[in-house]
């Protein structure tokens, strides 16, 4: 099929009539998916949307269209959280990256060992919120996006890869910018790179106080010198004090559930406080852990989803409902329970054991010289066997947070319907990043993860219109 043809057909799939922005972008695209390549190209389309462009829409119209040509595609996100709703947008399954590019474990096996061969020629691999993609050294063979490219374009000839996300959002931790999202460190990689960015709000999501505002600070990151934020509060945005903070949430879970709600905090131990103010005034919950109770995973775990075919690995970030508490105990100087949790975004219930110390910990997972202690005694208990170790369950026990209230990292790559952020960190300096440029960063991954309704908790007078 030619470019025109493409196009036409990827023109009929969007819903909407598209913008001046859009239509370029669907033209680009267009070419991108037909013109072949040459036979070593290592081709890259990046797509930089903001906060309300439409892209998502447009990227599930370019599914459609490739699917209607027979074109073979994969979708993908960095977290179980984002490939839901990814899936949801695009009316297609999306898988995480972990899952489609590495060797799943066997049993007695030292975990992901290897990056798996892509046996699918001429594949467009679109993965959704690629600013979310790291470069740094991982469990596996490499950093995430080197494995990532090895996967696409060593094996099956003729295939593709489409990173969108927005580089307005806050990068990976310990990263300046989203390497993903960046063409020089493609072009450095050895990718053949093209690029489009649309920014311009499209109409019908124009009246929309919460891109409002985001739009605003993302606006201003590309000054020199941004001015101090202010906020319009409209139908869907409201502000209130940190006093109303416990009413307005219990009115929110009631309206649509406990899943639909997240509170944004600014850092690790105002994310603890508040989980705790918020299980002692909303739920009025005396135990440590109760059955209900939504945790937050803190750490990567491969043991636990080893024998669950829709689970290919439990992520940080993963948010789960405790269903059962079967036992709990004290064990080599830290406090662990066997639970069964059901992961919503998986529709799996997964037996495993959780550590307790770190529900109540202002770190965000365990400190490393007390897992080095646990790791040593275990580690002697294995009999010295690094393979043995690694089926442990107690040094493999899930670290868990609870999930009420959360760092805008972890909450990165989801949507909840309504999103308070506590916007203390205004006049509050310090936390997940420091600065001006950085707190606004900060503020429009936060306000951009509202579907529906955004409120601004403790945000001084000055700040808001």
């Amino acid at each position: 099929m030619d470019t025109r043809e493409f196009a036409e057909r990827f023109l009929m799939e969007l819903p909407f009539s598209p913008t001046a922005q859009q239509t370029a972008l669907m033209a680009a695209l267009s070419r991108f998916c037909t013109l072949m390549p040459a036979p070593d190209a290592c081709s890259v389309f990046i797509l930089n949307g903001y906060a309300g462009t439409g892209k998502t829409s447009v990227v599930g119209a370019l599914v459609r269209t490739l699917r209607s040509v027979g074109a073979p595609t994969v979708l993908l996100a960095p977290t179980g959280r984002a490939a839901k709703v990814f899936s949801a947008a695009a009316g297609a399954q999306a898988w995480t990256i972990h899952r489609r590019i590495y060797r799943m474990p066997t049993p007695g096996s030292d975990g992901y060992v290897a990056v798996n061969v892509n046996r699918t020629a001429g594949t467009v691999f679109i993965v959704d919120e690629a600013s979310m993609i790291g470069n740094s050294e991982s469990e596996h063979s490499g950093s995430l996006l080197h494995d990532l490219l090895e996967h696409v374009f060593t094996g099956a000839p003729g295939c593709r890869l489409i990173f969108m996300g927005d580089t307005a959002q806050l990068p990976p931790v310990g990263c300046d910018t989203s390497p993903a999202m960046n063409p020089d460190t493609l072009r450095a990689l050895g990718m053949k790179v093209s690029r489009a960015v649309i920014t311009e709000t499209v109409r019908q999501a124009a009246g929309s106080a919460i891109l409002y505002n985001a739009t605003r600070l993302r606006r201003e990151l590309t000054k020199e010198e941004p001015q101090p934020p202010v906020f319009r509060t409209a139908r869907d945005v409201k502000a209130i004090s940190g006093i109303d903070l416990l009413d307005e949430l219990s009115a929110a879970y009631a309206a649509d559930g406990v899943d639909s709600t997240i509170l944004i905090t600014r850092s690790n131990r105002m994310a603890t406080a508040a989980n705790r103010a918020i299980r002692n005034g909303v739920f009025f919950s005396e135990e440590e852990l109760v059955r209900g109770e939504r945790l937050m995973i803190a750490k990567n775990n491969y043991l636990w989803s080893e024998s669950i075919k829709e689970l290919d690995f439990i992520a940080n970030g993963d948010i789960a409902t405790v269903t059962e508490i079967h036992s709990t105990e004290q064990f080599e100087g830290f406090r662990f329970a066997d639970v069964t949790l059901y992961f919503p975004d998986r529709d799996v219930n997964v037996s495993c054991k959780v550590m307790l110390d770190t529900l109540s910990s202002d770190a965000a997972s365990v400190e490393p010289q007390k897992l080095a202690m646990l790791y040593r005694s275990r580690l002697e208990a294995a009999g010295g066997s690094q393979r043995a170790l690694k089926r442990d369950p107690h040094y493999n026990a899930l670290q868990v947070k609870y999930a009420y209230a959360v760092t805008c990292h972890k909450a990165q790559g989801g949507q909840w319907k309504n999103v308070f952020v506590d916007t203390s960190a205004l006049y509050s300096p310090g936390g997940e990043d420091s600065g001006p440029r950085e707190l606004f960063r900060w503020l429009y991954t936060a306000f951009t993860r509202a579907t529906s309704t955004l409120t601004l908790v403790n945000a001084p007078d000055e700040c808001l219109a």
